[in-house]
Formats: C-alpha cells, structure tokens, sequence
C-alpha cells in the first residue's frame, strides 16, 4: 500500500481547520464568546496604547514648544552684579555655530491695572526685532501690529490677560513697580501708563494671562536699570543639544555670568512628564496581558471540546506538530487580527482626536480639555513610529506567548485515552 503523502507546516489542511475551530456552533457558542472578547481585548487594548502613548507625547511636545518658544534654551544671568556688557557677551555667543539667537531681556514683576481690575504679571524688556523672532509671540499676533515697537511707548499683551483687564489695542494700562524711586520716605512705586500695541496668544493659558512685552528701552527705565539687562536668553538649533554646546559657551562667559538651561529650570516638570508616559505604558499594557490569558483560557477549553475530534486526526495520521500548529493558527489569528485592528483604531482616532473631543464636549455640554487646568487650548496627538511598533509587536509577542502552552496540551493529548470512553 502506499504511503500518504505528509503535508508540509502550516499548510491548508492546518489553515483550514484552525479557521473552521474558529467559526462559532451551537455546542462551541461559549467558547466562541470568550474568542471574541479576546479580539476585543487586543484591540482595545492596542488602541488605547497608542491614543494614549500618542497624546501624551504631543501634550509633551505642545508644552515644550510652548515654553522653549517664549524661553531660551539656555539663560545667562549676572551673579550680584549688574548686566552691562549684554551686547558683547550677545555677539561672542552669536558666533557659535550652533546658536540660533541671543536676546537681551529686562524683566520683573509688576501689578497691571485697568479701570477697577488689577492683576500680578511678568513684564520683560525686549527688542523689536527679538520679539518678531521669537515665533510663540511674533507668529501669533492677533490684534494691532509688533512694526515700530522700539520707537513707540506701548506694551503687548496676551489675550486672556486683555480679556480679564478689559481692554482693546489703543486703551490705556497703568504698571505699578515697588522699584521706584528713592526718596526721603523709603522708596516709592513706580506707576507709568502705557497704550496697548498688539495682542497676541500662545494658547498657553499660563502665558497669556501673565507675561507682557515692553520695548528695551522702556523697560530699562521702569525698572531702574537704565544701561543693565537682567538676563540673556539663548536659543539653539536643537534644544536637545544644550549638553554638547553647554562648554563651548560657558568658556565664552565672563566669570560673573552663570549658565543655566531648559531642563534644570523644567526638572521637575520634565522628570514627571517621562514618568508619567512610561507608569503610564505599563499599566495600560495590562489591558492587552488580560486579553492575551483570555486566549489562553479560550484554547484550553477548545483543546477540552475538541478532544476526540484531536484523538481521531491523530488515529488518521496527524502529528503532533500538525495539531500544535492547528491550535496555534487559531489562538494566533484572534491576537493578530485584534492588534492591526487595534493599530487602525488607534491611528484613526489619532488623527481625528481634536474632532473627537469637540464632537464630545457638544454631546456631553462639558469642556473635556480646560486650558485653565491642562495649559493648552486644543488636544494634541502626536504618534511616535518607533513607539506605535513597540506596541504592535508587545501585542503580536503576548498573543504568540499565549498559544503555546494550550497548543502543546493538545498536542500531547493521547488518542486512546481521549476516545476510550467515547
């Protein structure tokens, strides 16, 4: 007699009765039941990585374009004494290749009024020119116009802080400094009044409502400062470069100046966010370890209903191999299948996230992204490739790992005990 033929792995003879283990009967409905559940484990649980993982990085990235947009990468300040030689430390630290901008800046805390409203601000002295530059600012003005700011006595505000003073381009505010004067009595307050220029908005509420511009030279005689500045802010080409291009500046510096940059004046604020985002990957994570042991209970019970049917494969010449693998496509099929619908999820949702939140926020009548609690007037999403493929292949390794054991029970399961009592 002649000797059939073995089939090769993962042919169509294993394909086809992994699939058909998969299509849902009457007597196998349950188990059908919890196959679907781990499909929608996985994907729920792959989506919500990426949404989360994608928002995350792009409420990071916002924050930091934001702060890194008004603030320089680097702050050079005086130690105890007064800033004089701005314009030439400015120009010797221009000269490095890496070195965007140095701007000079004069800056203090004020009280700004309007009529009966009074409110506590930051007001820094800048030049024309470095305010157009500084993109945050000069990028986003919405009212009155930055051209000729030097040679006018005006100031510029943000929006939120315009709208809790009340005023438009043209009125007037007063700005009250207990920096005054000295006289016979103590020191007296400093009040001028200036016009409003321009108004601009960052969508930082934390700026808009509490940083003003005035010209240099204004500033300097507010403040009592008249040939000083109170820092140079430097901007980079890269802001993650500030530890490689940190010692050729600092070698630039006098030694009254001291050198500090971004992260240390963020390190609180910057050491949370990375916290957060990875806590944050390992509990949701669990979402897809919970779905993969779902697999895995779903296979063993099939493994326990189709045992006969597993006894007289084995009587018809299946291997084990041949069993392992059938039970491995069909525990295996339900985690793939479920991480790219979870990857298509979450990269849809992604991309229509802002859309998303309005159409909620309409629904429920709730602001679900306050910009007074969360800094930002839009929700932003921006995926990682590198982190999307993390997930994807966590998912695919987890839904692999969990065929295995039940895959290798039916393997083992011996045809005579298994039809000895059919």
């Amino acid at each position: 007699m002649a000797r059939a033929q073995d089939t090769g792995p993962f042919s169509g003879f294993e394909w086809m009765l992994a699939l058909r283990y998969l299509r849902a009967r009457r007597k196998e409905g349950f188990i059908s039941v919890i196959a679907g559940f781990s499909f929608i484990g996985i994907m729920l649980g792959v989506a919500t990585l990426i949404i989360v993982m994608a928002v995350m990085n792009g409420f990071r990235n916002e924050l930091f374009d934001k702060i890194l947009g008004l603030n320089g990468h680097m702050l050079v300040r005086p130690l105890g004494e007064e800033f004089k030689n701005y314009d030439e430390v400015a120009t010797r630290l221009r000269e490095v290749e890496q070195v965007q901008k140095a701007i000079p800046l004069v800056e203090g805390q004020v009280m700004i009024s309007a009529e009966e409203t009074a409110r506590g601000v930051i007001v820094r002295g800048i030049r024309e020119n470095d305010l157009k530059n500084l993109e945050a600012v000069g990028r986003n003005i919405y009212f009155g116009t930055l051209d000729g700011f030097d040679d006018r006595r005006g100031i510029v505000l943000g929006t939120r802080l315009a709208n809790a003073l009340g005023v438009r381009v043209g009125d007037g505010i007063t700005l009250v400094s207990p920096r005054g004067s000295q006289t016979p009595f103590g020191t007296a307050p400093r009040i001028q009044r200036y016009p409003v220029a321009a108004i601009f908005e960052i969508g930082m509420s934390q700026y808009d409502e509490t940083i003003a511009f005035l010209p240099l030279q204004q500033a300097q005689a507010f403040f009592n400062s008249p040939e000083s500045v109170t820092a140079l802010e430097v901007m980079l080409d890269n802001p993650d470069a500030v530890n490689a291009v940190r010692p050729e500046l600092a070698s630039l510096l006098p030694p009254n100046l001291i050198m500090s940059d971004w992260r240390e004046r963020n390190a609180t604020f910057y050491n949370t966010l990375k916290v957060e985002r990875n806590v944050m990957f390992l509990i949701l994570t669990l979402i897809v370890l919970v779905a993969a042991l779902n697999i895995i209970s779903g296979l063993i019970m099939l493994v326990k209903d189709k045992s006969s049917s597993i006894a007289i494969l084995r009587t018809m010449g299946a291997t084990r191999g041949a069993i392992m693998r059938v039970f491995f496509i069909t525990g295996a099929s339900i985690g793939v299948v479920g991480t790219l619908a979870g990857l298509i999820l979450g990269v849809v949702v992604c991309l229509n996230i802002e859309s998303i939140r309005e159409f909620i926020a309409y629904v429920t009548n709730t602001d679900l992204f306050s910009p007074d609690v969360y800094f930002l007037s839009r929700l932003p999403a921006d995926m990682d490739l590198w982190e999307v493929a993390t997930v994807v292949i966590m998912a695919l390794s987890l839904s692999v790992l969990a065929t295995i054991y039940p895959s290798w029970r039916a393997a083992r399961l011996d045809p005579v005990d298994a039809l000895r009592y059919e």
